[in-house]
């Protein structure tokens, strides 16, 4: 049997059985309306729901069973979201978290704690913490204790290595409020480590132990591969490179870092493969497959959204290898009625409704698109191209209102991972079941898995960096609608020989034409930038582009928004990094900025100060071995058609307000057409030495210092007659930053303003005539974007 005539066959012999599709559609549409509704408003509606469905099925008009039907189950939902907000919000918690208590709390962990590298706010990191969901079961505060039930989020401190979700432990915490209409009743921030009360089951710790001894035993593959098969495997993506997980998520593939009703459906399949190699009858199969869901199901934690997976995949798989996809649809809105009612926050849920799409392609559009295919390729190639097709077709228009982007490269890429994802999985499961047994086999079955998820990298780096990878569409609403209809276009066209074939001509030149613009002309970065502030938060990070240097200028707060931001300008090799000064906002970003390129030196200021953010810097640059030089003021260093000099500091300034800030470089970067002053966090008294002392701080193109702090003097600014300002600022930082009085003193002396945390990246390219071209990243591309104002309307200082 080929796939032109198995299940596409069984799919035209059986009807769709679209009974409960109303039902379905009603609990979903009525719940994703009510969550988070006050409970009287939601019972109230429910109440006239159940009298309107009373009336529709007293008129026994054709479809008056089918619409009571529909509204009884809205009314259901409705009631349901009703009591979950009643459930959540009942009890002391958001009396407690008005104050802002400090409670003795016995929760029990629902997740796994996850370890983060810590935050930077301004000049400071914080350490790093912990993050867990858990259900809060009792409270005790100023000699009164609760019993309860709630979900909460902890935030925690110290060594939290050895919890798993099952532990019930004792903590003492802050309590704060949670999200509106979030899925959680508090936030508890818990003081030092928790204390444990008691384990969690023997299930819970054999899970425990099989996804330790996967970690392990993956530990010498290649780590890109390293921290990608934990994530396919069982959805522990803790390990996973940050720049890799983006090129996941720019090829559409990131379904496979988390589990996902796909990952069961392999397991699924090569369990049943294995029952028929060794000719077990469908009842002894179903049990095979049956015990390697459970075993599949333990390892990777059995939360909420590995059982709706799970339930998903196995319809999908079940539906396939049976050839009755349509009467599996059924199976599909019942298990939507279910698990909505259950959770009604599923139904606000992109994840839920992603999984329930991709189903719905795979039992509706893939049988027909199989068939298709197979009429002109062969039988197994049909069926690999089918069914990333049909996803990603159905799961197009909730994509494209969600991101504003419609992937190209989504199929070609999930097409070519296919085969590997099931070869990676199944190997992933077998090294994690092996571990515990032997560690040398564990290793063995890692590296063979290792092949195909080293597959898997490749492709979604290749396809990562090929131009136009994601078209730009419509957001909301009007997304979804637009890539609707465009999709039921094209699928008429296909059915109509003579359409198709000048549908198929045209869609193909559109998408060359436009691959081809963006790959001569890309829209960002503007071919001819010279100096780009990149967009990473609270804190500086400016690349400067001289010929074929560049010159890197602080290294920001996140090292993944400095690397997507060096990534997004093509740089792969970086002649000089200079750090100005040792503030977090500054340094913390160097990792990103090592990763996956060269980096010939590293040139800091005369304060090493604080203490241990010079030494987390110096060690990152020590382990990319990177050399670091000290530069003194006058110094003067070119790369390629650049230059720049040092004009300040001539020593570390002690005694000020803030000695790392006023000990910042100031440096003059000089190219033709273009001179640019990068005045890190230099305050007043750092300016007014640059005013007594320096030989010329004239520029085309001022970094505003200090992210636009208060801090800034009237005459450093006029001083140096810059037609247009820059300010690298983090939206809704804590500071008020940048000052409502400098960005008036900037806008007096005449400069253009742009912001970071309004515009984007912002790129400077050489005058043209007697001016800078300006580009930013979040407005279109052409020969001067309009600036935004300088003022930012909240009067903050």
């Amino acid at each position: 049997m080929n796939a032109a005539d198995g299940p596409g066959v069984a799919a035209h012999e059986e009807p769709a059985d679209l009974r409960l599709l109303a039902p379905a559609a009603a609990v979903w549409g009525s719940a994703a309306i009510t969550v988070g509704a006050a409970p009287s408003l939601a019972f109230g509606c429910a109440a006239v729901l159940l009298t309107v469905s009373a009336v529709a099925a007293a008129t026994r008009r054709r479809g008056s069973r089918i619409a009571a039907a529909a509204l009884i189950c809205a009314a259901a939902a409705v009631a349901a979201s009703g009591a979950r907000t009643h459930a959540r919000d009942v009890g002391p918690l958001p009396q407690l978290a008005e104050r802002g208590a400090r409670v003795s709390a016995d929760v029990v962990l629902t997740s796994d704690p996850s370890v983060g590298a810590g935050r930077v706010i301004g000049a400071r990191r914080l350490g790093s913490s912990v993050f867990v969901r858990a259900r809060v079961e009792r409270i005790d505060t100023g000699g009164i204790s609760w019993q309860l039930r709630h979900p909460v989020i902890v935030f925690g401190s110290g060594d939290w290595s050895e919890r798993l979700p099952g532990d019930r432990l004792r903590i003492t915490a802050k309590v704060g409020a949670a999200e509106p209409g979030g899925d959680v009743a508090a936030i508890l921030s818990a003081n030092g480590p928790p204390l444990v009360l008691a384990r969690t089951s023997s299930v819970g710790r054999i899970a425990g132990s099989l996804r330790a001894g996967l970690r392990e035993a993956v530990s010498g593959l290649p780590p890109k591969t390293a921290g990608l098969l934990p994530g396919l495997v069982v959805g522990d993506t803790g390990g996973l490179d940050p720049a890799l997980k983006e090129d996941f998520q720019r090829t559409g593939m990131s379904h496979l870092t988390a589990v996902s009703g796909s990952n069961v459906a392999f397991i699924l399949a090569a369990a049943l493969l294995l029952a028929r190699r060794v000719r077990l009858g469908p009842r002894a199969a179903a049990v095979v497959a049956a015990v390697a869901l459970a075993m599949f199901v333990v390892l990777v934690r059995p939360s909420p959204s590995v059982l709706r997976a799970a339930f998903m995949g196995s319809i999908g798989l079940f539906a396939t290898v049976t050839g009755r996809e349509r009467r599996a649809l059924s199976s599909l809105f019942t298990a939507i009625l279910v698990l909505v009612l259950f959770d009604p926050l599923l139904s606000r849920s992109l994840g839920f409704a992603l999984s329930t799409f991709a189903t719905l392609g795979l039992l509706v559009l893939a049988p027909e698109l199989r068939t298709r295919l197979a009429r002109r390729l062969p039988g197994w190639l049909a069926d690999v191209v089918a069914v990333p097709l049909a996803a990603q077709l159905a799961c197009t228009p909730l994509l494209a209102a969600a991101t504003g982007a419609v992937s190209i490269s989504s199929v070609p890429a999930n097409v070519l991972a296919m085969p590997a994802v099931g070869l990676a999985t199944v190997g992933g499961v077998i090294t994690a079941f092996a571990a515990p047994v032997s560690m040398p086999v564990a290793r063995i079955a890692a590296w063979f898995a290792g092949v195909p998820t080293g597959w898997l990298v490749r492709v979604a780096e290749s396809f990562a960096r090929l131009p136009a990878s994601t078209l730009p569409w419509s957001a909301g609403w009007a997304g979804a609608v637009t890539a609707v209809l465009a999709i039921g276009f094209l699928g008429f066209a296909a059915g109509r020989p003579t359409l198709r074939r000048a549908v198929g001509t045209a869609v193909l030149t559109s998408l060359l034409a436009v691959v081809g613009v963006r790959w001569v002309a890309p829209s960002w970065p503007p071919p001819n930038w010279a100096v780009v502030v990149c967009d990473i938060g609270q804190g500086d990070a400016i690349v400067v582009r001289g010929g074929g240097s560049v010159l890197v200028v602080d290294a920001g707060p996140d090292p993944q928004a400095v690397d997507s931001c060096l990534r997004d300008l093509g740089v792969r090799s970086i002649a000089a990094l200079v750090l100005t000064h040792m503030h977090a906002d500054h340094v913390e970003g160097i990792p990103g900025v090592l990763r996956g390129r060269q980096l010939g030196l590293a040139q800091v200021g005369p304060l090493d100060e604080p203490a241990d953010e010079a030494a987390r810097a110096y060690a990152w640059l020590a382990a990319g071995g990177v050399p670091v030089a000290r530069i003194a003021l006058g110094e003067t260093h070119s790369l390629g058609a650049m230059s720049y000099t040092v004009l300040g500091p001539a020593v570390a300034f002690r005694g000020t307000e803030s000695d790392p800030n006023n000990s910042s470089l100031v440096l003059s970067v000089q190219m033709p057409g273009l001179g640019v002053l990068l005045t890190g966090d230099a305050e007043d008294p750092a300016q007014l030495t640059l005013l007594r002392d320096a030989p010329a701080l004239r520029a085309d193109v001022l970094k505003v210092p200090h992210h636009g702090s208060r801090k800034m003097i009237a005459a450093f600014s006029a001083a140096t007659g810059a037609q247009v300002a820059v300010t690298s600022v983090g939206r809704g930082n804590p500071y008020g930053h940048p000052a409502a009085i400098t960005m008036t003193t900037l806008a007096r002396d005449g400069m253009r303003g742009y912001r970071t945390d309004r515009d984007g990246d912002v790129a400077i390219a050489p005058a043209r005539g007697d001016t800078p071209v300006v580009v930013t990243a979040r407005s279109p591309p052409g020969a001067d974007n309009e600036p935004q104002s300088l003022c930012n309307g909240r009067g903050h200082d």
